[in-house]
């Protein structure tokens, strides 16, 4: 992966090796992370904490483990000035003066779907990397944080799954890298992915069908109907892990909702942390990711951890949905 990201660094219109490296320090804390994900039956780092985050959830061990990896390998790396992360209540503004130097800023899940951690199904990390808007020298500012999912120049997840997976997008598509463990190395194993333009998965917490709106209550009605020259019924699949089920999603086409409810009506899911940087993946693929009134790149961020609701995956599938609204 490392020999890929020098290659394609032309592709990025400020390319002058720091992004290359910012995204090798990635995939670095990812390996560590990748390492303690494997071992957690065995290590003491399973269960919760006796801490909430900032979304009022419980903290579990490794959701913390994975923040401090990943904060740790971004400082050292000097080439971040910042970085937001959803465990964290505000922005975290690297103080070293090599880090003060640091064009780019990055936002991040450290590890997605960690209620999922101690039934050991697939987890993950999201991240997303800007360019700071503030002085290069000075400390990060909130502003850097504060940017359209369109600003994005990089987004990325890793997955820890039954093989562990690096994906990436720096604007020219996007490629998949599975990581080798007898040499510790992700090899590219997915160039060029496509999100198929239809599917026939959609993943929703069901449960929560009568909260949900009219336009989404009708697509899960249209979903369900017989008509097998539409492929229908659909086949229902929710992880609980928004990279577990859009992972799926991208290679095999579907459609992954998390919309607005009665006890959620702005959407669980975060803008900066989530969203954005799937969105900005899926859209690479071929795919779409909507809120249900604009496209979710589109939405200027108020705030660090915004909820929005989100509707994202095949183009047709996501269009269907919206033609509901």
């Amino acid at each position: 992966m490392s020999e890929f990201i020098i290659e394609r660094q032309e592709d990025f219109p400020f390319a002058t090796g720091e992004l290359s490296r910012l995204l090798n320090d990635i995939v670095i804390a990812s390996k560590i992370v990748n390492r303690e994900v494997n071992k957690a039956g065995l290590a003491e780092i399973l269960g919760a904490t006796d801490q909430e985050n900032i979304q009022g959830e419980t903290q579990q061990k490794l959701d913390v483990f994975a923040d401090q990896q990943f904060i740790s390998a971004l400082e050292n790396g000097g080439e971040a000035c910042g970085i937001a992360s959803e465990e964290n209540d505000d922005f975290v503004a690297f103080e070293n003066e090599r880090s003060k130097q640091g064009k780019y800023i990055v936002v991040f899940d450290p590890l997605d779907g960690s209620s999922n951690i101690d039934v050991n199904v697939s987890i993950g990390t999201i991240f997303s990397i800007y360019r700071r808007k503030s002085e290069v020298g000075q400390e990060a500012q909130l502003d850097d944080f504060l940017q359209k999912g369109r600003d994005q120049v990089a987004a990325g997840y890793v997955i820890y799954g039954s093989s562990t997976m690096l994906v990436y997008t720096t604007g020219k598509g996007v490629n998949g890298f599975t990581l080798d463990p007898s040499i510790g190395e992700f090899c590219l194993s997915h160039p060029n992915m496509k999100c198929p333009e239809d599917g026939k998965i959609y993943s929703i917490n069901e449960g929560k069908e009568k909260e949900f709106s009219t336009a989404i209550q009708s697509y899960l009605t249209y979903s369900k109907e017989d008509d097998k020259a539409s492929n229908r019924p659909y086949a229902c699949r929710y992880i609980g892990s928004m990279v577990a089920d859009l992972h799926r999603n991208l290679l095999k086409g579907g459609v992954f909702l998390y919309p607005e409810s009665t006890s959620a009506p702005n959407g669980k899911l975060r803008l900066n942390y989530e969203c954005n940087p799937m969105t900005f993946i899926m859209e690479q693929a071929g795919g779409i990711g909507h809120s249900g009134k604009e496209n979710i790149l589109d939405i200027e961020p108020e705030s660090l951890h915004q909820r929005v609701p989100i509707i994202v995956g095949s183009k047709n599938m996501v269009d269907k949905v919206l033609s509901y609204y």
